[in-house]
């Protein structure tokens, strides 16, 4: 596969790695841009293992709770103005009411707002507004209470990033805090028993490459990786994580302070996953040369 410039940049941006090293992971794992992720890893090039953020669609999350229940939905626009727009901000936030009692998405586009179906709406929307609109994500969660926090707030429940919290026990401001530290921290899982195998898997397998690297005997190695694992498993799980309104405390012992049991949490950031379309690097760097 050829490895374009724009490839290397991208990888370049997601891991902090440089240009040749970035260009000679994409090489020897053919293009595939997590294969060249782990590699740079393996080889101790890699800044960070994270994926690229950049938020390839615009628009709002917005979240509804009504006592044990909770919504959130993401609504995308193609650009920030527009989700800037009151008109566009009042739509959403009656989608994400009517939510509320949608048991799905497919349900929520035929549920009414204003005497229209939701998708009907969106679709006046974008007759209206001449931008293309989307009804991407809804999910639900129930507990024994729930507390939402949006971050980035453009009207009342709806921003940028929208978090749920489940719990039963402690009080609405120990929610809060907790929604917030989630929102920071974007854990990918409650506890250890909910982290996706597949992801324990992968990463367990990056850090016996980067141990044999060492040179180490395999005992050894063996051992290394359980603290290592067990790093991570602090790192991305958020009753393990280090609580960011007082570190000394991990999450779950914080709850435990606070009489409380978080049950589950719901996070929503606008765009993320999408693709954006990239100009080629060697000819926006053209471009701009030439003062384009």
């Amino acid at each position: 596969m050829a490895i374009t410039a724009a490839m290397v940049k991208e990888l370049r941006e997601s891991t902090g790695a440089g240009m040749m090293d970035a260009k000679k992971a994409l090489t020897e794992n053919d293009g595939d841009m997590e294969a060249a992720v782990d590699w740079l890893r393996t080889k101790g090039l890699a800044k960070a293992a994270k994926k690229s953020g950049r938020t390839a669609a615009e628009g709002l999350v917005a979240v509804v709770v009504e006592g044990g229940k909770g919504v959130a939905i993401e609504v995308n626009s193609e650009t920030d103005f527009v989700a800037k727009n009151t008109e566009f901000q009042s739509m959403v936030g009656a989608i994400a009411q009517a939510a509320v009692s949608a048991d799905d998405i497919e349900a929520l586009k035929a549920a009414e707002v204003n005497g229209k179906t939701v998708e009907s709406t969106l679709t006046d929307a974008i007759a209206k507004i001449g931008e293309n609109m989307s009804l991407r994500r809804m999910v639900k969660i129930e507990g024994g209470q729930v507390v939402a926090y949006v971050h980035n707030a453009a009207a009342p429940g709806m921003g940028k990033i929208g978090v749920l919290v489940a719990m039963t026990g402690g009080d609405e401001a120990f929610g809060k805090q907790v929604a917030m530290h989630i929102a920071a921290t974007n854990p990918a899982a409650l506890n250890e028993a909910e982290l996706d195998p597949a992801v324990v898997e992968k990463e367990k397998q990056v850090q016996m490459d980067i141990a044999r690297e060492s040179g180490k005997p395999e005992e050894v190695i063996e051992k290394m990786i359980v603290g290592r694992m067990k790093k991570f498993m602090a790192e991305v799980t958020l009753l393990s994580q280090q609580f960011v309104i007082n570190p000394d405390l991990t999450v779950g012992a914080a709850a435990k302070e606070a009489g409380a049991e978080i049950t589950g949490f719901v996070r929503l950031e606008v765009g993320e996953g999408i693709e954006k379309k990239v100009e080629d690097f060697a000819a926006e760097v053209a471009k701009t040369a030439a003062g384009g």
